[in-house]
């Protein structure tokens, strides 16, 4: 057999097929994966921990299998998942130097339906310290760069994801979202990023290492794939997604199809601003060029209406639910009431029907996933620390970019980013296509139509 010449550019589910018809083996692509990251890993620093021993086993087992004539999903695909998911026999710190070296006693949902699908895993990719910024530098395991220009932020928190992918290292990656961190490192580098409706996919597994419950609070934060195209998405979620434990005895997955399958078939709203933060003109460009290519098959496009949830209403709750999850477990964190997390929750279910009447008349929301393309490094902690960000040639507020992600996150929608356009300076920019409730699908095929549209 001989290796894949394409390896650095193949898509997972091509990957898949190449395997099962053994034209290369798991061996082979693990091995090529492996000296891709050794090759190219150095100035970026994305894979930083790595598991190449257990990957070789993982793949020698992979091909017995496919000899026998068993079949997967991912069955020999190797692939790195974020440092945040707890991984048997690997450091899980999320970033943070009193957790170096930590090691967890179970894996989740996740990890184990990648494994039995087939999956190797590589090792793990590097996050920012509490999984909270846009960048993804802790005190552990350095800075992740951006492989389009190494003085940028990759994004964040699933930046070394995002970079992994897009310098051909991996053909997919596992991350998670609450705050934009699957959507802005796909949107920074260039791939395809995909946040799940909210506890579609399983999450306990994701839990940091300082809280001893297995389960994060999952009322916002989600697992989901980063790949090089939709299909691959798609293909994740099939394997990633459904009702787990007592849950799985009464309920079944069994997704609705996408609404549509031509790209003039689909009803698209385009937000071209969010009242709540600055979008640079660039970005909103390339929001129009896509909303232009939809127009150009036919869609029926607007960009306004009045079944749009007021955004400037919902952000202060969503940042105060924002600030809820991401602090628990965390030394210091100041407690909310239970009745202000109840509260909360009723205003979010409201918050979800008004967006379902919306989709009633209309199938996706174009718009930005950040307001800029990927920014030079500032400082560790710059989230907590007050840090600005250029948006046409003014200072904004760094932390207002969550805007973006709140639009999806806070109702549980779900969310994809496909790469379509570049800056003037040659960063990709992406875009971010919301869809209804549960219907993940519908997002994820019209990423993939639109991407291949505009090139």
């Amino acid at each position: 057999m001989t290796v894949m010449t394409d390896y650095a550019r193949a898509t997972a589910g091509e990957l898949a097929q190449a395997l099962a018809a053994r034209e290369v083996s798991s061996v082979e692509l693990t091995d090529e994966a492996i000296r891709a990251i050794e090759a190219k890993d150095g100035p970026i620093n994305a894979v930083v921990v790595r598991d190449f021993d257990r990957a070789r086993e993982q793949a020698r087992a992979a091909d017995a299998a496919l000899a026998k004539g068993e079949r997967g999903a991912l069955l020999g695909v190797p692939m790195t998942v974020k440092e945040s998911f707890r991984v048997l026999g690997l450091p899980t710190t999320w970033g943070y130097e009193q957790f170096k070296g930590w090691l967890p006693n179970f894996e989740g949902p996740p990890l184990t339906r990648l494994r039995a699908a087939g999956a190797v895993i590589l090792g793990k990719t590097n996050v920012p310290p509490g999984l909270s910024d846009w960048q993804s530098d802790n005190p552990i395991y350095g800075r992740t760069n951006n492989p389009h220009d190494l003085g940028r932020s990759p994004g964040g928190s699933s930046g070394g994801s995002a970079a992994a992918l897009a310098a051909g290292m991996v053909p997919l990656e596992l991350g998670s979202d609450i705050g934009g961190s699957i959507r802005v490192p796909a949107h920074f580098c260039g791939v395809f990023g995909h946040k799940p409706t909210v506890k579609l996919v399983p999450a306990w597994g994701a839990a940091g290492p300082a809280i001893t419950e297995p389960g994060p609070l999952q009322d916002l934060s989600v697992c989901g794939p980063l790949a090089r195209s939709a299909d691959d998405l798609q293909l994740v979620m099939d394997v990633i997604a459904g009702p787990d434990g007592d849950e799985a005895k009464a309920y079944r997955y069994e997704p609705p199809k996408p609404r549509h399958a031509t790209l003039g078939g689909f009803r698209v709203l385009v937000l071209a601003d969010n009242p709540m933060c600055a979008t640079d003109d660039e970005v909103k460009a390339v929001v129009e060029e896509a909303a232009a290519a939809f127009e150009r098959a036919g869609a029926r496009v607007l960009r306004s209406s009045d079944l749009l949830p007021d955004l400037a209403a919902a952000q202060p709750d969503y940042m105060t639910m924002l600030n809820t999850s991401m602090t628990r477990g965390q030394p210091n964190a100041t407690p909310v009431d239970a009745h202000v997390w109840a509260n909360l929750l009723g205003v979010q279910h409201t918050l979800r029907r008004r967006w379902a009447a919306l989709f009633a008349e209309f199938d996706i929301v174009l718009c930005a996933p950040f307001g800029t393309p990927a920014f030079p490094h500032k400082g560790a902690g710059a989230m907590q620390e007050g840090a600005t960000l250029t948006v046409n040639g003014q200072e904004t507020p760094y932390h207002h970019q969550l805007a973006w992600a709140g639009v999806a996150t806070f109702p549980g929608l779900p969310a994809t980013v496909a790469p379509v356009g570049k800056s003037r300076s040659g960063l990709p920019i992406g875009v971010q296509i919301i869809g209804p409730f549960l219907e993940d699908a519908t997002p994820v095929a019209a990423a993939g139509l639109l991407a291949q549209a505009m090139g």
